[in-house]
């Protein structure tokens, strides 16, 4: 089955696999879909939507043809469907597991927006149904595919500017009010899963190290409306090997957005780090200058290559498993005021 699925792929004419996105809301609408029309190996070959009145929009401005359409009770069928070889899930973050384990059956390749999920047992389910459908599962963790943020990576790994003493990062901004990111039912908390997800990613990626403990503090709330559920900020502190300290914070209400390290030899950092355009950042041998790319669109395409050359995965979902033992690492600390390992 492997085989012929392989053949398929190979077989098309372009070459190209075909991606369906589920979920149309802002990411996949503003994002992901216009990305697909700038990718060289996968094109946007189906969509998966609860709304119908979204259909005709998609359908005109993607030449989306109606076998490619589905819709969440007949989501499964999608198995019977050769045009369709990678599921996006772009659901919120409660769905990411159901929907991710269903694309496994139904025999596809999948890409999950992060956070992964919810807790790391949602996650292990993930990646037993990954193996079990023997198909590929990576997160969209686009930034390691940004020039800017992978210097970060190349300063602090290669020790460009001698060991790292200390890492810190923020993102912040103000949320809208109706977004299912503050329902702690769709989303497992707040600007940490969405947000400070991107901080500890940063770190990790520019130490090239894991944390080994953690501790936090909420922020203060002054909102009580919006934050009903969830946090409105936090901040916190990894230990990581070598006796490096990690700072990080993260706010629904306050904007922030940067990735700083301080090593040996000064200070390498990105003063935009995380958004979807306009990184800039600095050395100590003056500013960094690249040219700019669309993220999500290499980001599918390396997932794409390795899909088809049979590599492992830049952005595995085991890396994604990791993410959501720290975040809920984290709340814990925050939960508890204790130390946790």
């Amino acid at each position: 089955n492997e085989q012929s699925n392989k053949t398929k792929m190979a077989n098309r004419k372009d070459g190209k696999l075909g991606i369906a996105l589920v979920g149309l809301g802002n990411y996949a609408t503003n994002q992901l879909a216009p990305a697909l029309q700038q990718t060289e190996h996968c094109t946007l070959a189906g969509i998966v939507t609860g709304t119908p009145s979204k259909i005709p929009v998609w359908k005109e401005r993607y030449g989306i043809v109606d076998k490619n359409i589905y819709n969440y009770d007949n989501y499964d069928s999608i198995k019977d469907n050769p045009d369709i070889d990678i599921i996006y899930v772009v659901l919120p973050n409660s769905m990411h597991a159901e929907y991710t384990i269903r694309g496994f059956e139904a025999g596809k390749h999948v890409i999950c927006e992060k956070p992964m999920a919810i807790t790391v047992e949602e996650c292990d389910g993930m990646i037993a149904a990954a193996k079990k459908a023997n198909r590929d599962l990576s997160i969209g963790y686009r930034l390691h595919f940004d020039p800017y943020n992978l210097e970060m990576v190349r300063s602090g790994t290669k020790k460009i500017y001698g060991e790292i003493k200390k890492i810190s990062g923020g993102f912040g901004f103000r949320a809208n009010p109706s977004q299912w990111r503050l329902t702690q039912k769709y989303a497992g908390g707040g600007p940490l899963m969405d947000l400070g997800i991107y901080v500890i990613q940063g770190m990790c990626y520019t130490t090239g190290m894991e944390p080994l403990a953690v501790t936090a503090q909420e922020g203060e709330k002054t909102d009580f409306e919006r934050f009903r559920e969830v946090e409105q900020s936090l901040t916190w502190q990894f230990e990581f090997p070598g006796g490096i300290t990690g700072e990080g914070r993260t706010s629904y209400n306050d904007g922030m957005n940067f990735l700083k390290a301080e090593a040996e030899k000064g200070v390498f950092e990105l003063t935009s780090a995380f958004n979807y355009t306009g990184q800039r950042g600095s050395t100590p041998d003056g500013p960094m200058n690249f040219p700019r790319v669309n993220q999500q669109a290499k980001q599918m395409d390396g997932i794409v290559l390795a899909i088809k050359n049979n590599k492992p995965s830049i952005v595995p979902s085991e890396m994604g498993r990791r993410d959501v033992k720290y975040l809920q690492a984290v709340y814990e600390a925050m939960r508890t005021g204790k130390r946790i390992e």
